[in-house]
């Protein structure tokens, strides 16, 4: 078989460099996909009950950049969905991210915006250095708000002290000094009409590309003649693992459908203290979907499974780099994605990313 271009992996940053080659150059791709299914972890599908659920726990779409709302836009109408998310704690359930409505309903007060940010510089831990989410927590709203909200989540979350994680997991959660209790400020918010992998199909629909399902791509690459490969896969198994396995967090996902239109207030409700599991997504309420039944999601972060999360740590991010120095010298690779290039990404960032590296390595 020959082909141009060969796609490894048809999550989000496959499927939009696959789509690009064959709509703007009218080249041929093939995707090869390890899973048995398109879109990567923002597939969602219809349960036995015929609730659309996310397979591989809650996406909600928000993002400032105009170009990549756009684009998608061409594959899928929104519903306009503004995200909340509540925490339980203290018995309560508070709005997150912090604004001046979780302040006030976790210590009983009715402070003004004003008054709050007096309240948290009180509250903040004055330190010489930021080197950790600790610090980074602690820095900001101070002890007695770090142990309710951040830390024993945070420990569940990555099985380790937030005290030796890198600064990066604590600082992606906004803190804001007025009322508004939304979980994302982008301009650009909302859920795909008929679903992530509706529009990830629509994306494909091109006689020039190919897809090649339930099929690890070390199996067929041998037998198949291409120009230029666009690795999404993770990058230490490209490699054989020559400079040891990468760590990831895992999650294990548990579904229960119940025989009530409702389960929980909100669409996600965080358990940063109480119970084993970090938090609980009830479908309905991201979908807008009605139906006499709702099902809910426990996720318990584990070590083994799917690669989700890539573990930010200094001793991970050097292992990684020796990787990259490999990276560096490939000539008919291109590594793009959250796996290939071992770092979290955004929905709308991965999407950027892809139709950047297209630009600038294909175009």
């Amino acid at each position: 078989m020959k082909y141009k271009y060969v796609v490894v992996g048809a999550g989000l940053a496959g499927i939009t460099m696959a789509e690009r080659i064959a709509n703007v150059l009218d080249e041929k791709v093939l995707i090869i996909e390890k899973r048995n299914h398109i879109a990567g972890n923002v597939y969602d599908s219809y349960n036995e009950e015929g609730i659309l659920i996310h397979n591989y726990g809650p996406h909600i779409f928000h993002t400032n950049d105009r170009e990549v709302y756009q684009y998608l836009s061409q594959f899928t109408q929104w519903n306009d969905f503004w995200h909340r998310v509540l925490t339980y704690v203290d018995g309560n359930l508070i709005p997150m991210p912090i604004t001046v409505e979780t302040i006030n309903k976790l210590y009983n007060l009715n402070l003004t915006c004003f008054e709050v940010e007096e309240f948290l510089k009180n509250q903040a831990v004055e330190l010489s250095e930021i080197k950790t989410s600790k610090d980074v927590a602690l820095s900001k709203v101070g002890q007695d708000i770090y142990e309710k909200i951040f830390e024993t989540y945070t420990k569940k979350q990555w099985g380790i002290d937030p005290g030796e994680l890198d600064t990066s997991v604590i600082s992606r959660i906004p803190i804001r000094l007025n009322r508004d209790t939304r979980y994302f400020s982008d301009r650009y918010q909302g859920m795909p009409k008929h679903g992530y992998t509706k529009m990830c199909e629509k994306m494909l629909v091109n006689k020039n590309i190919h897809i090649l399902l339930n099929t690890d791509y070390k199996e067929v690459i041998d037998e198949i003649s291409y120009d230029t490969m666009i690795y999404t896969g993770p990058t230490d198994y490209f490699y054989d693992y020559k400079y040891g396995k990468l760590s990831y967090r895992s999650i294990n996902f548990v579904f229960e459908t119940y025989d009530k239109e409702e389960f929980q207030e909100a669409p996600v409700v965080n358990y940063p203290n109480d119970y084993d599991y970090t938090r609980i997504t009830e479908f309905k309420k991201l979908t807008w979907q009605e139906h006499n039944k709702t099902t809910i999601c426990k996720e318990f972060p584990t070590e083994e499974g799917e690669p989700y999360y890539p573990f930010p740590t200094k001793e991970c991010k050097e292992q990684f780099a020796r990787y990259k120095e490999d990276m560096k010298q490939e000539k008919k690779v291109i590594f793009i994605g959250r796996l290939a290039e071992y770092r979290y990404y955004n929905m709308d960032a991965v999407v950027r990313r892809a139709l950047q590296a297209f630009d600038e390595m294909i175009k």
